[in-house]
C-alpha cells in the first residue's frame, strides 16, 4: 500500500513539474532567411504567413510615403520557399496604413489585415483583391485614427476599429478579431454576409482586452489570443464559450526585455509572460498549439487542451532571440516562421523536440 503511495505522489509530482517547467525545445533558427533586393527593406514585421506551396508572405510596416492622413506603413512582400523575392502584392493599395497580421486560406487566398485602416482585404493567389471587409475613415473628412473612450464606442456591424487578425471554421465562414477598440469577434458567412459579433471589453469568459491573434482546429473551435487578459480563450463557431488556457511558466530571474524595466507585478497583463501576442495551430491529425509573449520573449508548445509541453526562445536581438514576435506561422510541428516587430525581420526555426 506504501508502495503504491509513493508511486501515485511521484506521478502526480512528475506532472506538476512538467507543466510549471516545460522542458526547452532545441531548435536552429535562419534570421537571414529572406532574400530582399537590394533597394528593399523591411520595417516592422507585423505579420506572416505560409501557402501550400510553401510560399511566404510578409505584412511589413514599411513603404512610408505619405497618404491624406498619417503615415503609410503596410507593405505585403511575397518570398519563395527557398527565400527569394517574388513580387509586391497591392503595391499603393488604397487600405494600405499601419499593417497587423497577413494570413493564407486553405484556397491560396491572402488576407491582409491593416489596422490603420480598419480594413481587412482578401486576394486571390494572383494578388487581385477580390472582397473587402471595413471602410477606412474619409481623408475629405479630416480624417484621423479612432481614439480611445471611456465607455468605449458601441461597435457597428460591418465596421472595424483597429482590427488584428482573421481566421475561418471548417464551412469558410470568416471571422475578424476586432481589436484594440471593439474587443469582439466578427463573424460572416463564406459569401462575405454579415452572421454575427460576440464578445465586448472586460474580463469574464466570452470578454476582451485586445483579442490580438486567431487560430482555428480541425473541429472549426476558434482560439482568440486575448492578450490583454492574458489568456487564450476557445469558442465553437457559434460563439458558444469552450475554455480558457493560461501559459503560466517561471520566468528566469535573470531575464531581461528587449526595452524598458522589467516587467513587475503592476505591470499591465499584456507585457507580463505567458501573455499571448501570436498564436497558430499545426496541420495535421495531430495538432500542436504555438503561442508567443513579448517578455520573457518566448515561444510555447501547447497541446490543444492547454498543457505546454515545451517552450523555446528569449528576448533580444541576435540569432533565435526575439523582439516582440507579433504574428506566427506554423505550416508543420517542427517548422515556424516568426515575424518580430522591435528587430525588424522574420526567422525561420527548425525544432529539434528529439535532441
Amino acid at each position: 500500500m506504501m508502495h503504491r503511495l509513493v508511486v501515485v505522489l511521484t506521478l502526480a509530482t512528475s506532472r506538476l513539474f512538467a507543466q510549471t517547467d516545460p522542458p526547452q525545445i532545441p531548435f536552429v533558427a535562419d534570421g537571414e532567411f529572406l532574400k530582399l533586393p537590394r533597394d528593399l527593406y523591411l520595417g516592422e514585421a507585423a505579420g506572416v504567413a505560409v501557402n501550400s506551396k510553401k510560399h511566404v508572405f510578409v505584412f511589413s510596416r514599411g513603404n512610408s510615403t505619405g497618404p491624406a492622413y498619417g503615415a503609410t506603413a503596410s507593405q505585403l512582400l511575397e518570398f519563395a520557399p527557398s527565400g527569394e523575392f517574388l513580387r509586391e502584392i497591392g503595391k499603393n493599395l488604397y487600405a494600405w496604413s499601419y499593417g497587423h497580421a497577413v494570413k493564407v486560406d486553405k484556397y491560396d487566398n491572402i488576407w491582409a489585415i491593416d489596422k490603420g485602416s480598419d480594413m481587412i482585404i482578401k486576394f486571390n493567389p494572383q494578388g487581385r483583391v477580390i472582397m473587402v471587409f471595413g471602410r477606412k475613415k474619409e481623408a475629405s473628412d479630416e480624417a484621423g485614427p479612432w481614439t480611445h473612450v471611456n465607455p468605449p464606442r458601441p461597435a457597428v456591424n460591418g465596421q472595424f476599429r483597429q482590427p488584428t487578425d482573421v481566421t475561418w471554421d471548417l464551412d469558410g465562414s470568416i471571422f475578424i478579431s476586432d481589436g484594440y477598440i471593439n474587443s469582439r469577434i466578427a463573424k460572416y458567412d463564406k459569401t462575405g454576409h454579415w452572421v454575427k459579433q460576440w464578445g465586448k471589453a472586460g474580463s469574464e469568459p466570452g470578454e476582451f482586452n485586445t483579442p490580438h491573434s486567431l487560430a482555428t482546429d480541425n473541429d472549426g473551435n476558434i482560439y482568440v489570443a486575448d492578450r490583454g487578459n492574458r489568456r487564450i480563450q476557445v469558442f465553437k463557431p457559434s460563439g458558444d464559450y469552450v475554455r480558457e488556457i493560461k501559459v503560466d511558466v517561471p520566468v528566469p530571474a535573470d531575464a531581461q526585455p528587449w526595452m524598458g524595466e522589467r516587467p513587475g507585478p503592476q505591470t499591465a497583463l499584456t507585457m507580463q509572460s505567458g501573455a499571448p501576442w501570436a498564436i497558430c495551430i499545426t496541420p495535421g491529425t495531430k495538432q500542436f498549439l504555438y503561442a508567443a509573449d513579448g517578455f520573457p520573449g518566448r515561444i510555447y508548445k501547447l497541446s490543444l487542451s492547454g498543457e505546454v509541453l515545451g517552450m523555446l526562445g528569449s528576448s533580444g536581438r541576435m540569432p533565435k532571440e526575439f523582439g516582440w514576435i507579433h504574428e506566427m506561422a506554423c505550416p508543420s510541428e517542427n517548422e515556424l516562421y516568426v515575424a518580430e516587430i522591435l528587430n525588424w525581420r522574420v526567422q525561420k526555426l527548425t525544432l529539434h523536440p528529439g535532441r
